[in-house]
Protein backbone atom coordinates (compact mmCIF):
# COMPACT_ATOMS: atom_id res chain seq x y z
CA UNK A 1 0.00 0.00 0.00
CA UNK A 2 1.20 3.29 -1.04
CA UNK A 3 1.76 5.93 1.65
CA UNK A 4 -0.97 8.30 -0.24
CA UNK A 5 -3.37 5.31 0.11
CA UNK A 6 -2.44 4.07 3.77
CA UNK A 7 -2.52 8.20 5.17
CA UNK A 8 -6.70 8.14 3.47
CA UNK A 9 -7.43 4.74 4.93
CA UNK A 10 -5.72 6.11 8.02
CA UNK A 11 -8.02 8.89 8.25
CA UNK A 12 -11.25 6.82 6.92
CA UNK A 13 -10.51 4.94 10.12
CA UNK A 14 -10.09 7.75 12.33
CA UNK A 15 -13.14 9.71 10.99
CA UNK A 16 -15.41 6.21 11.81
CA UNK A 17 -13.94 5.99 15.40
CA UNK A 18 -14.90 9.42 15.89
CA UNK A 19 -18.54 9.35 14.35
CA UNK A 20 -18.91 5.87 16.51
CA UNK A 21 -17.60 7.55 19.83
CA UNK A 22 -19.37 11.02 19.13
CA UNK A 23 -22.64 9.47 18.58
CA UNK A 24 -24.82 10.07 22.21
CA UNK A 25 -26.37 7.36 22.23
CA UNK A 26 -22.78 5.50 22.71
CA UNK A 27 -21.25 8.16 25.12
CA UNK A 28 -24.65 7.88 27.06
CA UNK A 29 -24.92 3.74 26.68
CA UNK A 30 -25.42 2.63 29.95
CA UNK A 31 -26.25 -0.63 31.64
CA UNK A 32 -26.54 -3.14 28.57
CA UNK A 33 -23.66 -3.73 25.82
CA UNK A 34 -23.79 -1.63 22.90
CA UNK A 35 -22.53 -2.13 18.98
CA UNK A 36 -18.85 -0.83 18.43
CA UNK A 37 -18.36 -0.98 22.49
CA UNK A 38 -14.43 -1.79 23.14
CA UNK A 39 -14.15 -1.09 26.82
CA UNK A 40 -16.33 -2.39 29.74
CA UNK A 41 -19.67 -0.82 30.25
CA UNK A 42 -19.65 2.27 32.12
CA UNK A 43 -19.13 1.37 36.10
CA UNK A 44 -21.87 2.85 38.52
CA UNK A 45 -20.65 1.07 41.72
CA UNK A 46 -17.50 1.53 43.86
CA UNK A 47 -16.92 -2.07 42.76
CA UNK A 48 -16.94 -1.74 39.22
CA UNK A 49 -14.80 1.17 39.48
CA UNK A 50 -12.22 -0.81 41.24
CA UNK A 51 -12.51 -3.75 38.91
CA UNK A 52 -12.27 -1.37 35.42
CA UNK A 53 -9.10 0.41 37.52
CA UNK A 54 -7.27 -2.89 37.95
CA UNK A 55 -8.71 -3.99 34.18
CA UNK A 56 -6.76 -1.00 32.99
CA UNK A 57 -3.91 -1.28 35.12
CA UNK A 58 -3.64 -4.72 33.87
CA UNK A 59 -3.72 -4.19 29.94
CA UNK A 60 -0.78 -1.48 30.56
CA UNK A 61 1.41 -3.88 32.23
CA UNK A 62 0.42 -6.55 29.50
CA UNK A 63 1.18 -4.16 26.97
CA UNK A 64 4.72 -3.60 28.29
CA UNK A 65 5.76 -6.63 28.50
CA UNK A 66 4.33 -7.99 25.14
CA UNK A 67 6.49 -4.97 23.63
CA UNK A 68 9.48 -5.40 25.51
CA UNK A 69 9.59 -9.38 24.35
CA UNK A 70 8.96 -7.85 20.92
CA UNK A 71 11.87 -5.59 21.37
CA UNK A 72 14.07 -7.92 22.87
CA UNK A 73 13.05 -10.76 19.69
CA UNK A 74 13.51 -8.24 17.00
CA UNK A 75 16.97 -7.46 18.71
CA UNK A 76 18.30 -11.50 19.02
CA UNK A 77 17.33 -11.64 15.39
CA UNK A 78 19.38 -8.86 14.22
CA UNK A 79 22.51 -9.52 16.46
CA UNK A 80 22.71 -13.15 15.86
CA UNK A 81 22.20 -12.95 12.27
CA UNK A 82 24.37 -15.96 10.90
CA UNK A 83 25.82 -13.43 8.51
CA UNK A 84 26.93 -11.34 11.60
CA UNK A 85 27.28 -13.97 14.13
CA UNK A 86 29.46 -17.10 11.90
CA UNK A 87 30.55 -18.78 15.11
CA UNK A 88 27.89 -19.37 17.76
CA UNK A 89 28.26 -18.97 21.38
CA UNK A 90 28.79 -21.57 23.29
CA UNK A 91 27.52 -19.91 26.60
CA UNK A 92 24.68 -22.15 28.41
CA UNK A 93 24.67 -20.14 31.61
CA UNK A 94 24.72 -16.59 32.95
CA UNK A 95 24.18 -16.23 36.76
CA UNK A 96 23.06 -12.21 36.64
CA UNK A 97 21.20 -12.87 33.75
CA UNK A 98 18.92 -15.77 35.28
CA UNK A 99 18.90 -13.84 38.58
CA UNK A 100 17.14 -11.25 36.87
CA UNK A 101 14.57 -13.09 35.03
CA UNK A 102 13.12 -14.51 38.25
CA UNK A 103 13.09 -11.65 40.46
CA UNK A 104 11.52 -9.26 38.04
CA UNK A 105 8.20 -11.59 36.95
CA UNK A 106 8.29 -12.45 40.53
CA UNK A 107 7.94 -8.54 41.43
CA UNK A 108 5.01 -8.17 38.70
CA UNK A 109 3.12 -11.01 39.98
CA UNK A 110 3.26 -9.80 43.50
CA UNK A 111 2.40 -6.09 42.35
CA UNK A 112 -0.52 -7.88 40.86
CA UNK A 113 -1.44 -9.94 43.79
CA UNK A 114 -1.65 -7.31 46.19
CA UNK A 115 -4.27 -4.84 44.39
CA UNK A 116 -6.18 -8.28 43.14
CA UNK A 117 -6.34 -9.38 46.77
CA UNK A 118 -7.46 -6.52 48.17
CA UNK A 119 -10.20 -6.09 45.37
CA UNK A 120 -11.27 -9.68 46.43
CA UNK A 121 -11.94 -9.06 50.15
CA UNK A 122 -13.88 -5.77 49.51
CA UNK A 123 -15.95 -7.77 47.19
CA UNK A 124 -16.46 -10.80 49.70
CA UNK A 125 -16.63 -8.86 53.15
CA UNK A 126 -20.08 -6.71 52.62
CA UNK A 127 -21.04 -3.74 54.62
CA UNK A 128 -23.84 -3.74 56.52
CA UNK A 129 -26.60 -3.71 53.95
CA UNK A 130 -29.93 -1.20 53.95
CA UNK A 131 -31.84 -3.95 51.83
CA UNK A 132 -31.29 -7.29 51.35
CA UNK A 133 -33.50 -9.51 48.64
CA UNK A 134 -33.15 -12.89 47.33
CA UNK A 135 -32.36 -13.69 43.71
CA UNK A 136 -33.61 -17.29 42.71
CA UNK A 137 -32.51 -18.85 39.29
CA UNK A 138 -34.64 -20.90 37.71
CA UNK A 139 -35.01 -22.65 34.15
CA UNK A 140 -35.43 -20.44 33.12
CA UNK A 141 -36.24 -16.82 34.72
CA UNK A 142 -35.18 -14.87 37.93
CA UNK A 143 -37.56 -14.86 40.89
CA UNK A 144 -36.64 -12.04 43.73
CA UNK A 145 -37.66 -12.09 47.27
CA UNK A 146 -38.34 -8.24 49.31
CA UNK A 147 -38.61 -9.49 52.60
CA UNK A 148 -41.19 -8.43 55.13
CA UNK A 149 -39.36 -6.94 57.84
CA UNK A 150 -38.14 -4.17 55.03
CA UNK A 151 -41.58 -3.44 53.45
CA UNK A 152 -41.26 -6.08 51.18
CA UNK A 153 -43.40 -9.49 52.23
CA UNK A 154 -43.59 -10.11 48.09
CA UNK A 155 -41.86 -12.04 45.44
CA UNK A 156 -41.70 -10.69 41.59
CA UNK A 157 -41.10 -13.72 38.79
CA UNK A 158 -38.95 -12.00 35.84
CA UNK A 159 -39.22 -13.45 32.46
CA UNK A 160 -37.62 -12.24 29.21
CA UNK A 161 -40.40 -11.13 26.75
CA UNK A 162 -40.37 -12.83 23.72
CA UNK A 163 -40.81 -11.25 20.26
CA UNK A 164 -44.40 -11.14 20.28
CA UNK A 165 -44.63 -9.17 23.63
CA UNK A 166 -41.79 -7.25 22.46
CA UNK A 167 -43.24 -6.16 19.79
CA UNK A 168 -46.67 -5.45 21.14
CA UNK A 169 -44.75 -2.76 23.64
CA UNK A 170 -43.43 -1.03 20.68
CA UNK A 171 -46.35 -1.10 19.17
CA UNK A 172 -47.76 0.47 21.95
CA UNK A 173 -45.24 3.71 22.35
CA UNK A 174 -41.90 2.23 23.92
CA UNK A 175 -38.61 2.65 22.23
CA UNK A 176 -37.14 -0.17 20.98
CA UNK A 177 -33.87 0.64 22.81
CA UNK A 178 -36.35 0.81 26.13
CA UNK A 179 -37.05 -2.42 25.17
CA UNK A 180 -33.70 -4.40 24.01
CA UNK A 181 -33.89 -7.87 21.87
CA UNK A 182 -33.15 -10.83 24.89
CA UNK A 183 -33.05 -7.97 27.64
CA UNK A 184 -36.36 -6.97 28.46
CA UNK A 185 -37.88 -8.41 30.59
CA UNK A 186 -42.17 -8.30 32.32
CA UNK A 187 -40.94 -7.96 35.67
CA UNK A 188 -37.58 -5.71 36.48
CA UNK A 189 -36.12 -5.60 40.23
CA UNK A 190 -36.54 -2.39 41.45
CA UNK A 191 -33.65 -0.63 44.03
CA UNK A 192 -33.01 2.60 45.29
CA UNK A 193 -30.37 4.64 44.48
CA UNK A 194 -27.29 5.32 47.22
CA UNK A 195 -28.62 1.92 48.90
CA UNK A 196 -25.79 -0.84 50.42
CA UNK A 197 -27.95 -3.79 48.41
CA UNK A 198 -27.16 -7.64 49.71
CA UNK A 199 -28.68 -10.05 47.08
CA UNK A 200 -28.46 -13.38 48.12
CA UNK A 201 -28.06 -16.13 45.10
CA UNK A 202 -29.55 -19.56 44.68
CA UNK A 203 -31.25 -21.85 42.25
CA UNK A 204 -33.75 -24.21 42.11
CA UNK A 205 -32.45 -26.74 39.68
CA UNK A 206 -29.22 -26.28 38.02
CA UNK A 207 -26.39 -23.79 38.48
CA UNK A 208 -27.22 -20.08 37.14
CA UNK A 209 -24.94 -17.22 36.61
CA UNK A 210 -26.03 -13.87 38.44
CA UNK A 211 -24.01 -11.45 36.50
CA UNK A 212 -24.48 -7.42 36.28
CA UNK A 213 -21.57 -6.19 34.29
CA UNK A 214 -22.28 -2.74 35.28
CA UNK A 215 -22.17 -3.23 39.00
CA UNK A 216 -19.30 -5.05 38.55
CA UNK A 217 -20.69 -8.48 40.31
CA UNK A 218 -20.83 -11.49 39.30
CA UNK A 219 -21.89 -15.10 41.32
CA UNK A 220 -22.96 -18.45 40.62
CA UNK A 221 -26.58 -19.58 41.60
CA UNK A 222 -26.32 -23.01 43.07
CA UNK A 223 -28.96 -25.41 44.27
CA UNK A 224 -29.04 -25.98 47.96
CA UNK A 225 -26.39 -23.12 48.48
CA UNK A 226 -26.71 -19.48 49.17
CA UNK A 227 -24.45 -17.20 47.64
CA UNK A 228 -24.63 -13.13 47.72
CA UNK A 229 -23.11 -10.44 46.27
CA UNK A 230 -23.12 -6.58 47.32
CA UNK A 231 -23.20 -3.05 45.15
CA UNK A 232 -24.38 0.35 45.89
CA UNK A 233 -25.29 2.38 42.72
CA UNK A 234 -24.55 6.01 42.34
CA UNK A 235 -26.79 6.93 38.86
CA UNK A 236 -30.47 6.00 38.56
CA UNK A 237 -31.02 4.17 35.45
CA UNK A 238 -32.04 0.20 33.99
CA UNK A 239 -29.43 -2.11 34.03
CA UNK A 240 -29.02 -5.53 32.25
CA UNK A 241 -27.50 -8.63 33.05
CA UNK A 242 -27.49 -12.55 31.73
CA UNK A 243 -27.18 -15.86 33.26
CA UNK A 244 -23.49 -16.76 32.58
CA UNK A 245 -23.51 -20.67 33.06
CA UNK A 246 -25.12 -22.55 29.97
CA UNK A 247 -28.02 -23.38 31.98
CA UNK A 248 -29.96 -25.39 29.10
CA UNK A 249 -31.67 -24.65 25.65
CA UNK A 250 -33.21 -21.59 26.88
CA UNK A 251 -29.97 -20.15 28.63
CA UNK A 252 -29.85 -17.24 26.34
CA UNK A 253 -33.18 -16.08 27.17
CA UNK A 254 -32.74 -15.96 30.73
CA UNK A 255 -31.71 -12.29 31.28
CA UNK A 256 -31.32 -9.79 34.31
CA UNK A 257 -32.39 -6.96 34.67
CA UNK A 258 -32.37 -3.61 37.80
CA UNK A 259 -34.20 -0.54 37.61
CA UNK A 260 -32.63 1.73 40.15
CA UNK A 261 -34.77 4.96 41.35
CA UNK A 262 -34.67 7.47 43.47
CA UNK A 263 -35.74 6.39 47.32
CA UNK A 264 -38.97 8.49 46.95
CA UNK A 265 -39.70 6.29 44.07
CA UNK A 266 -38.66 3.08 45.56
CA UNK A 267 -41.07 4.21 48.90
CA UNK A 268 -43.71 4.44 46.29
CA UNK A 269 -43.27 0.98 44.08
CA UNK A 270 -42.90 -0.91 47.40
CA UNK A 271 -46.57 0.05 47.92
CA UNK A 272 -47.35 -0.68 43.87
CA UNK A 273 -45.76 -4.26 44.38
CA UNK A 274 -47.34 -5.26 47.44
CA UNK A 275 -50.81 -4.76 46.14
CA UNK A 276 -49.60 -6.31 42.75
CA UNK A 277 -47.91 -9.36 43.80
CA UNK A 278 -48.38 -9.75 47.61
CA UNK A 279 -52.60 -10.28 47.44
CA UNK A 280 -52.81 -11.37 43.87
CA UNK A 281 -50.46 -14.24 43.32
CA UNK A 282 -49.84 -13.07 39.97
CA UNK A 283 -45.60 -14.06 40.60
CA UNK A 284 -46.72 -17.28 41.70
CA UNK A 285 -49.06 -17.97 38.15
CA UNK A 286 -46.66 -16.51 36.40
CA UNK A 287 -43.84 -19.05 38.04
CA UNK A 288 -45.93 -21.65 37.20
CA UNK A 289 -46.87 -21.37 33.76
CA UNK A 290 -43.00 -21.08 32.85
CA UNK A 291 -43.14 -24.77 33.46
CA UNK A 292 -42.20 -27.43 35.94
CA UNK A 293 -38.67 -26.36 38.44
CA UNK A 294 -37.60 -28.95 40.58
CA UNK A 295 -38.48 -29.24 43.92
Amino acid sequence: MSRKAWAGASAALSSLAAAVFANPAFAEAIGQPHPWQMTLQPQVTDIGERINSLHNALLVIITVITLFVLVLLLYVLFRFHEARNPVPSRTTHHTFLEIIWTIVPVMILVGIAIPSFSLLRYKLVPPPADIVMKATGSQWLWTYDYPKDQGGGFTIVSKMLDEKERADLIAKGTSPEDAPRLLAVDNEAVLPVGKIIKVEVTSTDVIHGFNLPAFGVKVNAIPGRNNEVWFQVDKEGLYYGQCTQICGDQHSEMPLAFHIVSPERYAEWLKEAKAKFASNGTSLARLADAGPLAP
